[in-house]
């Protein structure tokens, strides 16, 4: 699987795949209605993709609904300056994460079951969804209990300077919780350098 990052980062790409796929599955039509995508990180999206891409269907889903979310995402709320969000991080931190995708299709098996488990999550509850997926702690969950909207509702910030890692972007995951169906709620941060 892609593993973790080789620069001065520390991330798992594999782990952040992960958070970026609940978040895409919740917000698909069929659940919060946060993009425009219906299904497709479900069985009908596997259905729809799997005669063109019979190996790799599941990372053609997840690349489609990614890039979904990430336009968005970026519609409803352009971050300021020196700040990432979930689908919107430091230029090689993207190049890296999209280098991953040779890793991860050339190990498609490895990946079966939690794309299995994802095609299955419903409803408009993030939290509950990540801590079905074993991505979010009982710490984090508390600590996102604490934030608040900001920007006309269309933000809610991280407080604080952060390092760009794991517990960052899960926090960035997590926080999804502030949005309502239909009226995503755009987490971000801001990072040391």
């Amino acid at each position: 699987m892609g593993g973790s990052s080789n620069n001065c980062y520390r991330i798992d790409f594999d782990r952040l795949m992960k958070l970026r796929l609940v978040v895409a599955r919740i917000g698909e039509m069929d659940n919060a209605r946060w993009w425009n995508t219906n299904k497709l990180l479900s069985s009908m999206g596997t259905t729809a993709l799997k005669r063109g891409f019979p190996v790799t269907y599941h990372f053609a889903q997840a690349k489609a609904v990614i890039a979904v979310a990430s336009s968005r995402s970026q519609e409803a709320f352009t971050s300021p300056v020196g700040t990432v969000t979930l689908w919107n991080l430091p230029a090689e931190i993207e190049d890296e994460f999209e280098n991953c995708y040779h890793d991860w299709l050339d190990d498609c098996e490895a990946w079966k079951s939690f794309f299995g488990e994802i095609k299955f999550l419903s409803g408009a509850d993030i939290l509950a969804s990540l801590i079905q997926c074993g991505l979010i702690d009982d710490t984090i969950a508390s600590a996102l209990a604490s934030l608040q909207r900001s920007v006309g509702n269309r933000a809610v910030v991280i407080p604080g300077e952060h390092p760009l890692d794991d517990h960052l972007l899960t926090m960035l995951a997590g926080a999804y919780s502030l949005s309502e169906p239909g009226n995503p709620v755009i987490p971000y941060a801001k990072v040391r350098v």
